[in-house]
């Protein structure tokens, strides 16, 4: 009898251990979905460095920040976090010891998050490689550099609350909210803030300027923001990087795309606009472009340059040689009267891994001064989205040197 019991229980433990090996892949794989709508690989992944290990750098208005290494290395990563310790940290900013994260880390936004999805992260996270992976010191002036003032700030400006769906609104909607501001964190880029350096809740995605680029109005308003955008449009944009007859995506929306936004399902992007029409419109930043008569005149500088420099890609007329990724024409950054994201793209260039394979524009800025740039980027401009600017050589030079 007692052989018996002993050969079943051998059973059912090796019945058991398929089971329990299944439900950690699900966990897994469920955890690289929720890890990429997060988007936490285009913040801890340097420059042509292994994803996830840190070491990119943030230039802020106080100093400079590092990302940290977020594989499981035990003695530079993220080993050894209890589930207890990585749901406090993702959603109050307090890391492992009690140390104060600095809110470029999204924390405010990821508040919102659920604690499943949070310990799926962790899940996914520390199923990779282990990557050995030393972060230079942040570079924080005083007073900044105390991050226990930070307590303080998060008193004021992290409510620790979790999402809470809206009855009233559909399920659609909901899943598109949850997408948009507690996993996505767009309104850390596309929100202004105040003078607390907080998310200005007032002009929620009315578009602000991050590290040199305008992250655009998302909201409602037909003049300013997406209300002239069709559904069709807004989910090819978020999904592919481009949208037809209003450009591609450049700069760091390029790489929200290239590490987040294209892997999401074709029903969480649409949930994503679903939310994102619902969005009380804000009048602020530069208007919609609607297509019309060019500005430019025939044998002006900026002409010349662009009939030598650019023409052979994006093709005289603005419409792309054989990619939409390469379309001028009706662009939110060539409809941009203050230029800020076309000069950043002829200064420092800009590109997108796209499903087509990487569609990139080099830099120009070793090739032309800054009056020929200028020039260039106004008849760009002019041409293609249908607005006078003035980008000035001063802009360009600035925008050269990172300032």
């Amino acid at each position: 009898m007692r052989a018996i019991l002993v050969i079943a229980a051998s059973l059912l433990a090796f019945a058991l251990v398929p089971a329990r090996a299944d439900q950690a892949s699900d966990l897994i794989a469920r955890g690289e979905y929720v890890t990429r709508a997060a988007d936490c690989a285009a913040c801890h992944t340097a420059p042509g460095g292994t994803p996830f290990a840190g070491g990119r750098a943030f230039t802020l208005p106080f100093g400079v920040l590092y990302a940290p290494n977020i594989t499981p290395d035990q003695a530079t990563g993220i080993a050894g976090y209890s589930d207890d310790d990585w749901v406090r940290m993702l959603h109050t900013g307090v890391a492992r010891g009690g140390k104060h994260l600095y809110p470029a880390m999204p924390y405010p936004s990821y508040t919102q998050m659920s604690r499943d999805d949070a310990l799926a992260i962790k899940a996914y996270l520390t199923s990779l490689p282990p990557v050995v992976a030393k972060i230079p010191p942040n570079r924080i002036r005083f007073p900044f550099n105390q991050r226990w003032a930070i307590w303080f700030w998060n008193l004021v400006n992290n409510p620790n609350r979790r999402f809470q769906p809206d009855d009233s609104k559909s399920a659609a909607y909901n899943r598109g909210a949850y997408l948009v501001d507690a996993l996505g964190h767009c309104g850390e880029c596309h929100t202004p803030r105040n003078f607390m350096m907080a998310l200005n809740q007032k002009r929620k995605f009315a578009g602000a300027v991050q590290v040199g680029w305008l992250a655009y109005n998302l909201t409602s308003d037909s003049t300013h923001g997406l209300g002239g955008w069709s559904d069709a449009q807004l989910a090819q944009y978020l999904a592919t990087g481009q949208g037809d007859g209003h450009g591609p995506a450049s700069g760091p929306m390029a790489e929200v795309v290239e590490y987040s936004l294209r892997y999401l399902t074709p029903g969480d992007i649409s949930a994503m606009v679903t939310y994102l029409r619902g969005v009380p419109a804000q009048p602020d930043g530069p208007p919609v472009v609607v297509a019309g008569v060019p500005l430019a005149t025939a044998g002006t500088l900026g002409q010349r340059l662009f009939v030598q420099t650019c023409a052979g890609c994006h093709l005289p007329d603005g419409e792309g040689r054989q990619s939409a990724w390469a379309a001028l024409r009706g662009s939110q950054t060539a409809g941009d009267p203050a230029g800020t994201n076309l000069a950043q793209v002829l200064t420092h260039g800009t590109q997108i891994e796209t499903s087509q394979g990487l569609m990139f524009m080099h830099s120009f800025a070793g090739a032309y001064t800054d009056e020929e740039l200028a020039a260039l980027a106004d008849y760009t401009s002019s041409q293609f989205g249908f607005r006078k600017t003035e980008i000035t050589p001063e802009q360009i030079r600035k925008q050269r040197s990172g300032n």
